[in-house]
């Protein structure tokens, strides 16, 4: 797959991701607040985005993988690294910004800055083709 291509279906996956983010953080939020809230709600959107991820944007590289659940923690795992650039992001406008879509817009900035950070974990270490099937 060219990697224009590719980076585009991952900003599509992103997309998707931010959606449920955002759903979840403002359903869980109530309960736990804004920045648990956060935590949990990373948690779903990073499953959201690995599921269309292999599908989408690294179907050729998972194809023959059966790897379903170690590739999805081992994907949890390598997120992290953008999870602490996504959260710094959120934090930051949490701190900076009082008003009542202030929790989106973190999500969003979070989302962008961890973006890099997370496209090319993905491409590199998770979805490579290289990778045995276990």
């Amino acid at each position: 797959m060219a990697p224009h291509r590719r980076f585009l279906l991952f900003c599509l996956a992103g997309a998707i991701g931010f959606l449920v983010d955002v759903g979840v953080l403002y359903a869980v939020a109530p309960l736990t607040g804004w920045y648990a809230g956060r935590v949990v709600s990373f948690l779903a959107a990073a499953s959201a985005t690995w599921q269309v991820n292999r599908r989408l944007a690294f179907a050729d590289a998972t194809a023959q993988s059966r790897r379903g659940w170690r590739q999805y923690l081992r994907y949890l795992a390598s997120m992290l690294g953008g999870a602490v650039v996504n959260y710094a992001a959120y934090a930051a406008t949490l701190h900076f910004l009082a008003f009542e879509h202030a929790a989106a817009i973190g999500v969003a900035l979070g989302s962008v800055a961890g973006l890099a950070v997370n496209f090319l974990t993905a491409r590199f270490l998770i979805f490579s083709p290289a990778q045995p099937i276990k």
